[in-house]
């Protein structure tokens, strides 16, 4: 955050010079934001699964709900962490779509890519459901400190749609090594990260229906 002091009042020449440079640091302290930036776009793999599960899973229909995140991570944007309470987003790169869109999708496709289920869906799409995944995407970032890393913790509760009660609940959280600090690096330790917690939600949603 930048402290404001006083000064004298600029006279319109003045104003006409410090134009620009007032320019320059918003759009250097503002990126992505331009509407002319050309930004990477990325998005996450639905990885297959291959899971043991109970016999009763192929006759239930599971709803993924809209996931939750916070303001910060809830965004096109790709969080990178700094330091332990510094936040900023990666340069000229970009989600799909806005994150907890892409983390719902993938995770529908998982669930698909299984074949063990009656059906998987998401809010609106007419299904009988018997159990609802609710999650919460508590992180899903880029650690640049330390050593560079993408890090996903979600965090997920299983509830039986006919009474409303809580069969269980559980957080999953990975960690993946980044092989550089590039952008494709950046994401593709956050996919990997991302395709294990996945794959843990699946096999233990699987289990517990």
């Amino acid at each position: 955050m930048f402290t404001a002091h006083a000064a004298s009042r600029p006279t319109n020449r003045t104003r006409g010079a410090l134009l620009p440079s007032v320019l320059a640091i918003g759009l250097l302290g503002l990126s992505g934001c331009s509407s002319s930036a050309v930004n990477d776009t990325f998005d996450l793999s639905a990885s297959p699964v291959d899971v043991a599960t109970t016999a009763s899973a192929r006759s239930r229909q599971l709803l993924v709900a809209d996931p939750v995140a916070l303001k910060a991570l809830d965004s096109e944007q790709i969080l990178v962490r700094v330091s332990g309470s510094e936040i900023r987003y990666l340069s000229k790169a970009q989600w799909s779509d806005r994150l907890t869109r892409v983390v719902q999708s993938n995770l529908i496709e998982a669930f698909e890519n299984t074949g063990r289920l009656g059906g998987v869906g998401r809010p609106g799409q007419g299904l009988a459901i018997d159990y609802q995944l609710v999650t919460d995407v508590r992180t899903f970032e880029v650690v640049a400190s330390g050593g560079d890393r993408g890090v996903v913790e979600i965090s997920v509760k299983l509830l039986n749609d006919r009474n409303g009660s809580v069969k269980a609940q559980r957080s999953f959280r990975a960690e993946a090594r980044s092989a550089s600090s590039s952008n494709a690096d950046y994401v593709e330790a956050l996919d990997r990260a991302f395709a294990t917690v996945t794959a843990d939600i699946v096999a233990w949603t699987l289990k517990s229906i």
